[in-house]
This record gives structure tokens, C-alpha cells and sequence, in this order.
């Protein structure tokens, strides 16, 4: 009953928006286009940002793009974050911003090994004698692996976005997002790699957030509400209704990007509930806690991933979350 209530009032609310003058916003991606940010574009391709009232312009990141430190200016208004591990560091610097959702209640990092070599259980990953890791994720989720597990670094080999080692290599392991790297072995190795993904072994990370500066949450709270909702929609009809309309930007945005990496990437993020699980599959994509959030930080100090002493309260915010958005459109959808 709430839920019908909730996506039936947004709706309301919503429609009459689009006769009125739209809000300009920029939202800034981490990455270049690809189906880890469909959501966002089937919002914006369908026009559900424009039915709450919002000009959406997604800027795509990229190796040469730092649009967070444009979020930092006061350039753009919203910028999808990786991890809880960016907000803890914004919050240790004394910079006001917070996360308003998480698209991805899991991280999609994952390590991978050969199929057949004895490296088929996440324990037996502790004895192989590579691990391929890049430096981000030897300084942050492999210091937890330590940690939580007895990984070694003396198993660590530095990781330079190339599989040829680990191909080359049957007694290795690399670092990958579940939704790429397997594709790419599969395409270039011609056989389909044993994938595990981090997250269901307690690096339980929310991913893909949403940053906003604190002034402009403060400032503008109808337009981040509009924004966290129309994602949230923008989400579910990606993942269980046409993306086509999404497809289609991301494909012209990014000229690099094919549609069979998509169709693989968005049957990865249902098949692992990157984006639609834990607390999403009740409260609605994007949905976040203070306890999971405590949680996390709680490891990545004993980890010494981060620091001790940080006021996680100031790191993010549950006004905008939570609702129930979508889950009707989900059961339309899925039924």
C-alpha cells in the first residue's frame, strides 16, 4: 500500500513538472559510457528526468576527466562516485559533500583464476602465487583481503590493465569488474574465467553513489529528491523493461562501446545483484543505511584502509532514499 502510494505521488507530482521551465543540472560520470551507467541514460532518453523537473546533461569521465574536482568547483551538481571509500576520504579532508543513493549495492570488483588450475573456492585463493592487482585496489580492498583473510603481499604483482599476463599465467588471478574484464578474457582467451566477486565475501561497499556538495542539497532539495528518483526509475526500466532508448546513447556517446559488451554487462549486474539486492530489493534501487555504511568504515580501519575518528554521519544522507521507488514499476515489469 505505502509503496503504491509513494510511486503514484511521485508521478503526480512529477507530470505537471514538465509543462513548467526545467532545471538545468550536470551529472558527472566516473567513466565513459557504458551499461554500469545505464540507468542514468534510459532516465534521460525516456524523459523521466524531465518529468520531475530536471535538464539533465550527463558529462562522461575518462581518462583525460576529473569531474569530481568539478563537483568540488561547483560546476556540475551531482557526480557518481565509486565507493564509500571516496566519501571517507572527502569527510577526513573537511570537504561538505555526501552521498544522496547507491546505485549499486554491490561492489562489482571481482578476481578471477583459471578454470581447472585448483583455484576454485575464494579460501584456495590465499595459496595461489599471483594475484594481478592494480595500485588503487592494492592500497584499499587488498589491504581488507590481509586483514579479513591472510592474503600475503608478496602474492600482489602490479596490474596494468593488460590480461596478457594473466593469461599467459594459469596459476594466476586478476582484478576485473564482473561486468568487463571476464568478457574480455572469454573474447581474448577463449575460455570463460572462475569470477569471484569481492563483495559477497564482506567487502560490502555500496557503489556507484551519487555525490552532492552539502550547499546545493541544502539549496536545491527538490532537485536532488527528482534526481535520486527518476535514476531509480531509470534503473529499473534498464534492468527489467527496454534499455534500447539507453542503449542507443550510450553507443553514440561512446563510439568504442558494443552492444555485446552491454548485453553482457546487464546480465552480470542481474546475475550478481549488483544493482537490485540487499536493501534495494525492499526499499528501492539506490536505497542505503547507517548501519551498513558504520559497518563498512569499521572494517576499512581495522584494515587501516582508513582512518580511525571520522564523523560518517556527515558522509551521507537517507532523505532521499528509502521511498520505495520503483518497486512497482519492477512488479509491471517482471510480472
Amino acid at each position: 500500500m505505502t509503496r503504491t502510494i509513494l510511486t503514484v505521488a511521485f508521478l503526480t507530482v512529477a507530470l505537471p513538472a514538465a509543462a513548467q521551465d526545467l532545471t538545468p543540472v550536470t551529472f558527472g560520470t566516473n567513466w565513459l559510457p557504458q551499461a554500469e551507467h545505464g540507468g542514468y541514460y534510459q532516465a534521460l532518453a525516456d524523459g523521466t528526468y524531465k518529468e520531475c523537473g530536471l535538464d539533465v546533461t550527463i558529462a562522461p569521465g575518462g581518462p583525460q576527466v576529473n569531474n569530481r574536482a568539478l563537483l568540488l568547483a561547483g560546476k556540475i551538481q551531482f557526480h557518481m562516485g565509486g565507493n564509500l571509500l571516496e566519501v571517507f576520504n572527502a569527510a577526513n579532508e573537511g570537504i561538505p559533500l555526501k552521498i544522496v543513493a547507491a546505485h549499486f549495492q554491490k561492489e562489482p570488483q571481482v578476481i578471477m583464476t583459471h578454470p581447472g588450475e585448483g583455484f576454485d573456492t575464494w579460501e584456495s585463493l590465499t595459496e595461489i602465487p599471483t594475484l594481478f592487482i592494480g595500485e588503487q585496489g592494492f592500497q584499499s580492498y587488498f589491504q581488507w583481503m590481509i586483514d579479513a583473510y591472510g592474503f600475503s603481499v608478496e602474492q600482489r604483482k602490479p596490474y596494468t590493465f593488460n590480461p596478457a599476463p594473466f593469461l599467459a599465467d594459469k596459476k594466476s588471478g586478476q582484478q576485473g569488474y564482473v561486468t568487463s574484464e571476464p568478457f574480455a578474457v572469454e573474447q581474448e582467451g577463449g575460455f570463460v574465467p572462475t569470477i569471484f566477486l569481492i563483495a559477497d565475501y564482506g567487502f560490502d561497499t555500496y557503489a556507484t553513489t551519487v555525490e552532492v556538495m552539502s550547499k546545493f542539497i541544502d539549496a536545491s532539495p527538490e532537485a536532488v529528491q527528482c534526481f535520486v528518483d527518476a535514476s531509480a526509475l531509470g534503473w529499473t526500466k534498464y534492468l527489467y523493461g527496454d534499455p534500447s532508448a539507453g542503449n542507443a546513447m550510450i553507443l553514440k556517446a561512446n563510439p568504442d562501446m558494443t552492444q555485446a559488451q552491454i548485453d553482457f554487462s546487464i546480465e552480470k549486474m542481474k546475475e550478481y545483484g549488483i544493482v537490485d539486492s540487499g536493501e534495494a530489493l525492499e526499499q528501492g534501487i539506490g536505497a542505503m543505511s547507517a548501519e551498513h555504511i558504520q559497518g563498512f568504515y569499521d572494517k576499512m580501519v581495522a584494515a587501516n584502509v582508513s582512518p580511525e575518528g571520522i564523523d560518517i554521519s556527515k558522509t551521507f544522507t537517507l532523505d532521499f532514499v528509502n521511498k520505495g521507488v520503483g518497486l512497482d514499476l519492477k512488479a509491471e515489469l517482471t510480472k
